[in-house]
């Protein structure tokens, strides 16, 4: 069980208790963690909170591609999107999308994947077409030193959403967009203490 009593699931089939598909290849999940949230900084702190996610994305093999404070449900949280090379594949990257919703002892999570299929680097190689590779690959924002396995690169900017509809970051991105403001959280789990 999680602290997430409701959230708008149009379009989902349950697959097994918190985890629900699309036809699509959208994947959502809610989890619920009993431990102090493994957070490198307050969520208002967001300089050395980016900074330090962008490095242990990059520890973890992975890319960080944004990370945002905001709200769920009137309670401080965290949305991250993450890319991971696609597993057991030489090809293709996975999209993450999550909320944390972190409190003082405690956290619950939200989260949207979609992998890359069979064609993949097709946004990669029209973005870098159209604006060239010396402005395509940039430092990372939140950790400008920062050599990660995953480069960053402007197509994974939210302004190329629109051009590729179906690719799965942004996907991933729209589905979060339009199911956080249905999100409920339970009472009790809204009074514990915030995350510090």
């Amino acid at each position: 069980m999680t602290p997430i009593t409701g959230m708008d699931l149009t379009g989902f089939t349950e697959r097994e208790p918190g985890v629900w598909t699309d036809e699509r290849g959208l994947v959502l999940s809610v989890h619920f963690f009993p431990l102090v949230p493994d957070l490198p900084a307050p969520l208002h702190q967001l300089e050395p909170l980016r900074h330090g996610l962008a490095q242990g994305a990059a520890q973890a093999g992975a890319g960080l591609v944004e990370a945002v404070t905001g709200a769920v449900d009137g309670v401080p949280a965290l949305r991250q999107l993450i890319k991971v090379p696609r597993p057991g594949g030489p090809h293709g990257q996975v999209f993450l999308g999550s909320w944390t919703i972190p409190r003082a002892g405690c956290s619950t999570v939200l989260k949207v994947q979609a992998a890359e299929g069979a064609t993949t680097g097709v946004r990669e190689a029209a973005v870098m077409a159209r604006v060239g590779p010396a402005a395509y690959f940039r430092p990372h924002p939140y950790a400008p030193a920062l050599r990660g396995p995953l480069p960053y690169h402007v197509a994974d900017h939210e302004e190329w959403d629109a051009h590729f509809p179906d690719h799965p970051l942004t996907l991933v991105r729209a589905a979060l967009h339009r199911i956080t403001p249905t999100v409920t959280l339970h009472e009790q789990f809204k009074a514990l203490p915030a995350f510090a």
